[in-house]
């Protein structure tokens, strides 16, 4: 992930449906103007993690980076709220690239469907039924049968995300690696996962759809019934996202894995 200095340009502020997050943006545009997002050179989100995936998809491949400050709770992906020397910031801000993961799914119709992911690519039992899945690498079947709740492949972006929360490993930004991260498996009860290469093609196959549905999901893109999704980070597909100096995403990591 490459990094560079950014030097400024024109702003287009874009608020999430919180109330703070509005009122911020009010007073913000009174205080450094605005433009429409199609003619701004960077995209200041005011809102909250969910709030920057969403900028982050809707502003990929335009080149356009994404400073975003806190207006929402836990705000990970943002940077601290303050309303004075705004323009500062975001020109001693620094930029890091986030290639996305590729989603390629089969329905149980025939019908086949394309997402992207910043975060993570997850299968999710649909029914009270365990999933029931084949994990392969590369074309090579890697695990015959997985059963549990689902499983997941992360970013590091996405790895403090859901993937943490289902006792992933935490993945340093510049790793060129992804976590395969099970979801409340049942047999093989003591298998946690694994890192893999980013280059590699993952292919998770539903055992027993009928009688097992499962559904795939990429960051907020929900497909039903699954039999089959592949896959693969795609180098071609950018997004940008600044953080402030001293508070890097690389920072923010290593915070995460000393936390108790």
């Amino acid at each position: 992930m490459a990094k560079q200095e950014l030097f400024g340009g024109a702003l287009a502020f874009i608020a999430s449906g919180t109330p703070e997050a509005a009122a911020a943006e009010v007073r913000l545009k009174s205080l450094y103007g605005s433009v429409d997002p199609e003619q701004a050179d960077i995209i200041i989100a005011l809102g909250g993690d969910g709030f920057m995936l969403q900028m982050l998809h809707r502003f990929m491949n335009s080149g356009k980076p994404i400073y975003g400050m806190n207006r929402g709770s836990v705000g990970f992906l943002m940077n601290e709220f303050r309303e004075d020397e705004l323009r500062e910031r975001v020109r001693a801000a620094v930029a890091s690239t986030l290639h996305p993961l590729q989603m390629d799914a089969l329905d149980q119709q025939g019908n086949e469907h394309r997402a992207y992911a910043i975060n993570e690519v997850s299968l999710f039992r649909q029914s009270y039924q365990t999933a029931k899945l084949r994990i392969s690498i590369d074309d090579r079947v890697r695990l015959e049968e997985l059963s549990g709740d689902g499983v997941l492949v992360a970013t590091p972006a996405g790895s403090t995300a859901y993937n943490l929360s289902a006792h992933g490993p935490i993945l340093p930004i510049h790793a060129p690696l992804l976590a395969l991260t099970p979801i409340s498996a049942f047999r093989p009860r003591l298998w946690r996962g694994a890192l893999i290469p980013d280059r590699v093609r993952v292919t998770l196959e539903v055992l027993e759809p009928e009688k097992r549905p499962v559904n795939a999901v990429a960051d907020h893109t929900e497909i039903k019934s699954v039999l089959k999704i592949v896959v693969r980070q795609d180098r071609r597909a950018k997004s940008l996202i600044l953080f402030d100096p001293g508070h890097s995403w690389d920072e923010r990591i290593l915070n995460e894995q000393f936390r108790y």
